[in-house]
């Protein structure tokens, strides 16, 4: 069984979001072929991570001491907003989760699709903005043992 992070929080600088929460997930394996076609699929789901994940940033200055401030008195407007947004990046991944695809990381849009390479579990691995998956690398290589895909 695999298990993804879901919910977030801010990193300690605020720098960009960070999961803190699990999914369990049956594993599944793509093709290259697969891979590329559930890529189709997700896209736009990524391309609307991104908004979101851009407006929560750019609105960080103004939204951070109303957090603090409505924590305990009830509530606020502004951050009902970012609630609704925060509930609407959780959807968004959990339809990319039920694909199959992993999320690596939402603040450069990275995913890795499970696949296997000689009988052993490797990752087909995409970041937002490339056209298809041009990428592959080892599960304990990460995104700096990236290889390009005609080396799979």
């Amino acid at each position: 069984m695999t298990f993804h992070l879901l919910y977030f929080r801010h990193s300690p600088n605020l720098s960009g979001l960070v999961f803190c929460g699990k999914l369990r997930i049956m594993p599944r394996y793509f093709t290259l072929e697969e891979a590329n076609k559930t890529l189709d699929v997700i896209h736009p789901l990524m391309d609307e991570i991104q908004s979101i994940r851009d407006y929560i940033i750019a609105n960080r200055p103004e939204t951070w001491p109303v957090i603090e401030k409505s924590a305990g008195n009830g509530g606020n407007p502004s951050l009902s907003k970012l609630v609704a947004e925060f509930d609407r990046l959780d959807a968004l991944l959990h339809r990319i989760l039920e694909t199959g695809a992993q999320v690596k990381d939402i603040n450069t849009g990275l995913l890795d699709f499970p696949a296997l390479r000689n009988g052993h579990e490797v990752y087909l691995c995409w970041k937002y903005g490339e056209g298809r998956i041009a990428f592959w690398h080892e599960v304990d290589a990460g995104f700096a043992g990236r290889q390009p895909i005609e080396l799979f």
